[in-house]
């Protein structure tokens, strides 16, 4: 059996033939291969204009990416697909199992791991998935029969939430355990503190495994220093200043639930006498913060994506230039700012930029002492710079 071609038009392969992985609809010759005669998910040859093979990939004829190339080899049908899938899910675990001392990471990172549209975090004997692809969707059961065979979890759970499933045409739903049980919390190890974390109702899977890296950095900046985390969620960026030696630490979020499970993980570890929380918009609260004359040693502010789609652009860079002008005034002179931005739309350059426009107006001076990205368990394809979406800057501020 022999999959069905979908065709590019001309010059249009150059940018697969260099590493990248997807396939644009205005790419493809729909003259010689219609869009409209594929079904979301179906397994397609990807091919040149002159009818040349440049691999597999799964089609969405309803999306502005139709198709995502799964391997550079033609294969030939689903069983095919389903061994690769198995294969590439055991390089990802053999990755983490070299890097991570216990089971708490990322598993797999979409693209990164060559399973475009699939991440699956792993929390000891829980994984938690989000699958944002029809491609992805349509070959779940073997994903999660083939992470059953790997890992035997006690449970696997399965987020159908998420923007990019919506930009797919995917049902959008609650969370669904598809395999074994999966309690409403798991447990997460960093830094030598244990975190309780929501798996069911939590923000994205539970946790933000990609700023493992820079958490450890911000310990070298904290010490005996008053520290404000705002957009805490369950405190993995406080709890890491207090157990550095933070002196105070106050954690604001808009989450209630959220911040309960901050108290409670700040109480285990024992630092339920240095944390303390505060419930709000984080734009109110630091101004709140600002107007009335509070001073931090170190500001962090680790905010959700402003720009979600290039058409948020400009609110996304406003939003963003707001939120560090307040941040920036919060640091105490001689202080650090901890400003992370997990927009894939904002460029390095551009997040570089909006840091010095927010110094301008308020006659202080910014030095950029480091700059954080995502952790090794977040892998990238090299040819696609959509991928480095984390940006983190570690700032003095005179």
């Amino acid at each position: 059996m022999s999959l069905p071609p979908l065709r590019l038009k001309r010059n249009e392969e150059r940018r697969l033939r260099a590493g990248h992985l997807w396939v644009f609809s205005n790419e493809v010759d729909i003259a010689a291969t219609p869009l409209t005669a594929c079904t979301p998910g179906q397994l397609v040859v990807i091919e040149n204009a002159r009818g040349g093979p440049l691999g597999t990939a799964y089609v969405n004829p309803r999306s502005l990416i139709c198709a995502r190339l799964l391997s550079r080899r033609v294969l030939n049908d689903e069983t095919a697909v389903t061994g690769l899938l198995h294969r590439r899910l055991a390089d990802a675990l053999a990755l983490r199992e070299h890097l991570y001392p216990t089971p708490h990471y990322r598993l797999v990172h979409s693209e990164g791991d060559g399973l475009p549209g699939l991440v699956v975090d792993r929390y000891g004997e829980h994984l938690v998935m989000q699958v944002s692809t029809a491609g992805m969707e349509a070959r779940r059961d073997a994903i999660v029969a083939a992470l059953v065979e790997l890992l035997r979890p006690a449970g696997i759970l399965a987020h159908n939430d998420g923007f990019g499933r919506e930009l797919e045409g995917l049902p959008v739903g609650e969370a669904e355990v598809v395999h074994g049980d999966v309690p409403e919390f798991g447990e997460v190890r960093e830094g030598g503190l244990d975190f309780r974390v929501p798996l069911h109702g939590g923000q994205k899977s539970g946790w933000y495994f990609d700023q493992r890296p820079n958490r450890e950095r911000l310990r070298a900046y904290v010490r005996g220093g008053r520290v404000l985390d705002a957009f805490s969620y369950v405190g993995a960026w406080g709890l890491q200043a207090a157990a550095a030696g933070a002196a105070e630490v106050l954690c604001v979020d808009a989450s209630a639930p959220a911040l309960a499970v901050l108290t409670e993980n700040a109480q285990r570890a024992g630092f339920g006498d240095v944390v303390d929380t505060r419930q709000g918009d984080a734009f109110d609260v630091l101004a709140a913060l600002l107007d009335a004359g509070e001073r931090f040693d170190v500001v962090a502010i680790d905010p959700p994506a402003f720009i979600k789609r290039k058409r948020d652009a400009e609110a996304g860079m406003e939003a963003y230039l707001r939120l560090n002008r307040l941040a920036m005034q919060l640091v105490a002179p001689g202080g650090y700012l901890v400003s992370a931005s997990c927009s894939h739309h904002l460029a390095e350059a551009d997040f570089r930029d909006l840091l010095r426009r927010a110094v301008l107006p308020l006659n202080r001076r910014l030095q950029l002492l480091e700059r954080g990205h995502q952790g090794a368990d977040h892998p990238q394809a090299p040819a696609m710079a959509e991928a480095d979406y984390l940006k983190v800057a570690f700032c003095r501020v005179l």
